[in-house]
């Protein structure tokens, strides 16, 4: 279900720990893998026509969270 090509596919990336988990950078990189996915531009990690995608990045000692939800206008 949550694999590359399943219902609902979940860090198509291979997520933050595949990156190395860098500290500040981590919301960019999930925002860059989205918009990648929306522009067709994912290569063998793209899901097939995205309509929606979502970040969610916890920060700090788990008191700020921040959420990010994006709608494929093509």
């Amino acid at each position: 279900m949550t694999e590359l090509n399943g219902e609902l596919p979940v860090n198509t990336s291979g997520g933050l720990k595949a990156k190395g988990h860098p500290i500040s950078p981590t919301g960019l990189a999930q925002v860059y893998e989205i918009v990648k996915q929306m522009r067709n531009n994912a290569e063998e990690r793209q899901v097939k026509k995205p309509k929606y995608g979502l970040t969610h990045n916890i920060g700090g000692v788990g008191a700020m969270a921040t959420v990010h939800i994006f709608k494929n206008l093509n």
